[in-house]
């Protein structure tokens, strides 16, 4: 197994969707809602050590859930599990694991997925992960995921791809569309040109650093200041701090959108 591979699992949201069998102090992601005898989470965690080491999986999570996340995963070290004192929405949590990732691995190669995904074609998702991870490592980019569009649902955001530019395969992103009304979602399905934005991405923590330096320079100043403290003791007082100062932002509104290398 590539000792480069990092994954990290978003895990804060507190499932309010599913609410009231999700509650904010046990989200969706900690329950076995589909009753297939493992939790939301925990299928996200088995999917990531396929294509990672154990040590190489981090989990950005509330703090508050920092206890559940130990009893799903026992064996898993404290230092990987990246405790947000509050909810900042994607980007400070993505920058915040990219950080501490690229100061203990400046090679590394990260997959970054949410923690309540369910996923039935596992061996899909398996070879998809495994190109995107060999295609970041040997490029400059950032790699999103898309799912094949089964209907013009207006619940999700759409990517566009451009056919006319591939590398290896692997098309670039024309444009990125939110929630969109239903013609334009059915225009979106009949095209052929678009994919239901999955939430998953990988990429090398260089080219994801640099991103963030361009077109989020304040979040990477907050975090590039903790580099010499991250895992040891001063790590959480500082980040409790750092998250305070963080804008409230997604990673799609904050960088995937903007950058020319999608």
């Amino acid at each position: 197994m590539n000792t480069n591979h990092y994954g990290v699992i978003m895990a804060g949201g507190v499932g309010s969707r599913f609410w009231p069998l999700s509650r904010k102090k046990f989200p969706k992601q900690f329950i076995d809602i589909f009753n297939t005898g493992e939790t939301l989470f925990r299928q996200a965690y088995d999917r990531l050590i396929k294509h990672c080491p154990a040590e190489n999986i981090y989990i950005v999570t509330n703090e508050a859930y920092r206890e559940i996340v130990h009893h799903e995963i026992p064996d898993m070290d404290d230092s990987q599990i990246l405790g947000e004192p509050s909810p900042r929405n994607t980007a400070p949590c993505i920058a915040y694991a990219a950080y501490k990732i690229s100061e203990k691995n400046p090679k590394a190669v990260m997959a970054v997925v949410p923690s309540d995904h369910l996923i039935l074609e596992e061996d899909i998702f398996y070879t998809t992960m495994e190109e995107g991870f060999a295609f970041a490592e040997k490029n400059d980019v950032l790699v999103t995921l898309g799912i094949q569009p089964t209907r013009p649902d207006t619940g999700y955001g759409y990517i566009q791809m451009d056919e006319d530019r591939k590398i290896d395969g692997v098309a670039k992103v024309k444009s990125f569309t939110e929630k969109p009304n239903l013609e334009i979602a059915r225009q979106f399905v009949e095209s052929g040109e678009f994919f239901w934005n999955s939430g998953m991405f990988i990429w090398n923590a260089g080219t994801i650093l640099k991103a963030y330096k361009k077109l989020l320079p304040e979040i990477a100043e907050i975090f590039e200041k903790g580099r010499k403290i991250y895992f040891s003791p001063e790590e959480q007082p500082y980040i409790s701090k750092a998250y305070e100062m963080c804008t409230i932002i997604s990673i799609d509104y904050g960088i995937m959108e903007k950058a020319d290398n999608v």
